[in-house]
Formats: C-alpha cells, sequence, structure tokens
C-alpha cells in the first residue's frame, strides 16, 4: 500500500509540473511570463500546497521547466528557488486562514518573487536602468493579480472538493 501512495504523490507533482510549465509557455506566448511585469496563469497554482505537500516539487518541477523558455540559466536557478521557498512557506501556512482563506499562503508567492525577482532582475540584467523598487512593485502586482485574484476563488473552489486529495492519499 505505502508503494501506491508513493507512486500516486509522484504522478500527482509530476501532472501539477506539467500544467505549471504549460501555463507558463502559454503565459509567456502573449509576453506575460518574463521579465518584470508577470502575469503567469500558472502560479494560480501556488496554493496547491496548502492541500498537499506532494504538490512543492510538483511546483518547483513545473517553475524549472517553465523558466528554460526564458532561454536564461540565471533566471532557471532563481525563479525556482523564488518557487521552492514560496510553496514550502504556503505549506507551512496553510492553517492560518482569514475568514476561512489561507491568505499568508496567498500572500507568499507575492512577497517571495517580487524579492527574488526582483533582485534577479536589477542586479543581473538592468544594471542601473531599473531600480529593485521598480522591479519589485511591477513584479508584486502581478503576482497578486494571479495569486490573489486567481488564487482565492481557486482556493474555494479546490476546498469545496478537498476529498480528492484524501481520496488520492495526498494530504
Amino acid at each position: 500500500m505505502e508503494r501506491k501512495k508513493y507512486i500516486q504523490k509522484i504522478i500527482f507533482s509530476s501532472c501539477i509540473a506539467a500544467t505549471y510549465a504549460g501555463l507558463t509557455y502559454l503565459s509567456g506566448f502573449f509576453g506575460l511570463a518574463y521579465l518584470g511585469l508577470q502575469f503567469r496563469i500558472s502560479e494560480v497554482l501556488t496554493i496547491l500546497p496548502v492541500f498537499s505537500p506532494s504538490a512543492i516539487w510538483g511546483l518547483v518541477i513545473g517553475c524549472f521547466l517553465g523558466n528554460i523558455a526564458s532561454f536564461n540559466p540565471i533566471d532557471m536557478v532563481f525563479g525556482t528557488l523564488a518557487t521552492l521557498i514560496s510553496a514550502i512557506l504556503t505549506y507551512l501556512l496553510r492553517n492560518i486562514k482569514i475568514k476561512g482563506i489561507p491568505l499568508l499562503s496567498l500572500i507568499c508567492p507575492v512577497i517571495i518573487n517580487a524579492l527574488i525577482i526582483s533582485f534577479e532582475l536589477s542586479f543581473f540584467f538592468s544594471g542601473a536602468s531599473q531600480s529593485f523598487i521598480v522591479y519589485f512593485l511591477t513584479v508584486a502586482v502581478g503576482e497578486a493579480v494571479v495569486c490573489l485574484g486567481l488564487g482565492i476563488p481557486f482556493y474555494i473552489l479546490l476546498n469545496k472538493h478537498k476529498e480528492i486529495f484524501d481520496f488520492l492519499s495526498l494530504t
């Protein structure tokens, strides 16, 4: 039985990775996945660690695969690191809820990505042309729109059907 659960978790993580990467490529097709102003549809999936820690590795691998399209090894490393930190914090803060919503978990990707991606963009790519603060604000706005604007309804939908996670033994 333990082997079955392990395989289910790998499949679940793989599906998340594929979905995250695919949605990132879709966002990239419209010019919304890379650089300072990002509206990655895939970031809505960052709420999944609230339901299962198995989602953490799916998000991390999906982010790495999604960042391959940036053709930038620095982005592959820093973007993936930001997702790893965010996913772990999302999981750790999952039980702190405001009006039934794990808002701190939803805010984690916004803050962590704004900090790390802003540093990456200002330090490695623009030199003095754009300040850290400008990138911080633009990344945070894009993340907030997706993680909060889409993330809250997505959380409510998943929470109504959280028995799926129990059924798959993913909690």
